[in-house]
C-alpha cells in the first residue's frame, strides 16, 4: 500500500500510529483459510492492539478475543466480539473480576494454577453458578524466542506441569461449579520455528486423551498464540504449516482449536511516523533527536526490538545515529546504529512493524501525551483515537488537588 505518511502527519501531527485495516483483514483471512474445513476459532489477541475500531474489524471478520484482564473482556464486548468467542486468560485475576467475567457468560476461563481453580470455585459457589475453564498446560518447551516473551518453560510463570494440571481437571470434574471443556498452551511470542509448537502440541494432545479417557470431556484444545513475524529479515511461519501442525496433533481428538493470534495480525501493518527536532553530535557519536520516545513504542527499549526505521527524505549519503526520543532517560532509544541521511528540523521518519505491542504498551511518562492513532481501510483514512490532552492526563487528579487547596485555605 502506498501511504502518504507526510499528509497523514501533516493533517494528524505527531508522533503518530498508522494502520492499515485491509492488510489486517489479508491477515485474518489468510489464516482462516488454512483452518477451512476444521472446527476452530480465531480468538485475536487484544494485548498486541486494543483500539476499539481495530476489535470491531476483527470481529466483522469473524474472530473472536483472547483477553488478559476484565477491562480486555468489557473491550470486546463494546466492539462487538460475540461473548461466547471470548476467553478470559491471565496469571493474576482478581475475584472481583472473575465475577464479573462469569455474569458476562464468555466462553471460558483459563486457569494457571491449582490457587486460582480454587479461587474461581469459591466465587462460582457465591454467584451460584458452574464456571467453563480451560487448564494452562505447561509443556516445558524452549519456544527459541527472546527471554521475556517465552512462556513455556518451567522456569515461566505461566500454567502448570503436567501431573498438576491431571490434579487439576480430576477435581475440577468433581466441583458442583467448575466445568472443564478446555484445554490450553502458550510456549512463547515471536516463534520463527515450527518444532516447538509441534513438539508442545503432541504434548497437551496426548494428555487431552488421558482426560478424556477418564470422561472428562475436553470440546476445546488451545493453541495460543505466537507465530512470528518479519521485523528484519526472520523467515517466518506459513500458517498452513502451522495448522498442518496442530492437526496433525490432535487428528484423533474431537475438539475445537482454537488459537490466539496478535502480533502475526497487525505487527506489520501498522507504523510509527515521528519528526525529526534536530540532530547532536558527541564526539562523533551521532543522534537524531525526534518527537516520538520510548513512552510511544517502548519494545526497543524494554526488549532491545529491532524495527526498521526509514527516512522520508532522499540522501544517498547515510552515515549510522542513533534515534533517540525527548524522555528523560538513557534507554530511551527507538533504534540504535540506523543508517540515515543527513536531517533537518521537521524530517520524518516511519518506523515499520508498529501495530503490534506498540500503543498499547504506551505510557504517560514525563507528561507526555499519548498519539493518535488513524486507520486507513478502502484508500480511506479514519483518526480512530484522537491524541491525548494536558487536561486529559489530570483529569483523574484535579478534583483532588482542588479539594486539597480548599482545605489548605
Amino acid at each position: 500500500m502506498n501511504i502518504d505518511f507526510e499528509k497523514l502527519a501533516q493533517k494528524y501531527n505527531t508522533p503518530l500510529y498508522v494502520y492499515d485495516f485491509d492488510s489486517i483483514a489479508q491477515n485474518y483471512n489468510a489464516l482462516k483459510d488454512a483452518f477451512a474445513g476444521k472446527k476452530s476459532l480465531i480468538n485475536y489477541a487484544i494485548k498486541a492492539n486494543s483500539n476499539l475500531s481495530l476489535i470491531a474489524h476483527l470481529a466483522s471478520l469473524g474472530a473472536g478475543a483472547d483477553c488478559v484482564s476484565i477491562g480486555e473482556v468489557k473491550r470486546a464486548l463494546l466492539a462487538g466480539v460475540n461473548r461466547y468467542k471470548i476467553i478470559f486468560s491471565g496469571v493474576g485475576k482478581r475475584d472481583e473480576e472473575m465475577q464479573e467475567a462469569l455474569k458476562l457468560d464468555i466462553l471460558l476461563l483459563n486457569l494457571e494454577s491449582e490457587a486460582e481453580m480454587v479461587r474461581l470455585e469459591g466465587v462460582a459457589k457465591e454467584l451460584g453458578m458452574k464456571a467453563r475453564i480451560s487448564i494452562r498446560v505447561n509443556p516445558n518447551i524452549n519456544p527459541k524466542t527472546h527471554p521475556y516473551i517465552s512462556t513455556g518453560l518451567h522456569e515461566n510463570k505461566f500454567g502448570v506441569d503436567i501431573e498438576s494440571a491431571k490434579r487439576m481437571y480430576i477435581y475440577a470434574k468433581r466441583s458442583e461449579y467448575l466445568d472443564p471443556i478446555g484445554i490450553h498452551f502458550h510456549i512463547g511470542s515471536q516463534m520463527l520455528d515450527i518444532e516447538p509448537l509441534k513438539e508442545a502440541a503432541i504434548i497437551v494432545a496426548d494428555l487431552a486423551k488421558t482426560l478424556k479417557a477418564l470422561e472428562i470431556d475436553i470440546r476445546f484444545f488451545d493453541v495460543g498464540g505466537g507465530i512470528g513475524v518479519r521485523y528484519d529479515d526472520e523467515i517466518t511461519i506459513d500458517p498452513k504449516e502451522y495448522v498442518a501442525a496442530i492437526e496433525e496433533a490432535t487428528k484423533k481428538l474431537d475438539v475445537t482449536i482454537l488459537c490466539e493470534p496478535g502480533r502475526s495480525l497487525v505487527a506489520n501493518s501498522g507504523w510509527f511516523v515521528t519528526r525529526v527536532l534536530y540532530e547532536k553530535n558527541n564526539e562523533g557519536k551521532r543522534f537524531v533527536v525526534v518527537d516520538g520516545a520510548m513512552n510511544d513504542l517502548l519494545r526497543p527499549s524494554l526488549y532491545g526490538a529491532y524495527h526498521k526505521i526509514e527516512a522520508l527524505k532522499d540522501g544517498t549519503k547515510k552515515s549510522k545515529a542513533d534515534v533517540v526520543g525527548p524522555v528523560c532517560e538513557s534507554g530511551d532509544f527507538l533504534g540504535k546504529d540506523v543508517l540515515l541521511p543527513q536531517l533537518e528540523h521537521g524530517d520524518l521518519l516511519v518506523v515499520h512493524s508498529a501495530g503490534a505491542y506498540g500503543f498499547s504498551m504506551a505510557s504517560n511518562y514525563n507528561t507526555r501525551n499519548r498519539s493518535a492513532e488513524v486507520a486507513l481501510q478502502n484508500e480511506e483514512e479514519m483518526l480512530i483515537r484522537k491524541r491525548e490532552c494536558f487536561e486529559d492526563l489530570i483529569a483523574l487528579e484535579k478534583e483532588y488537588l482542588d479539594a486539597l487547596s480548599l482545605k489548605e485555605e
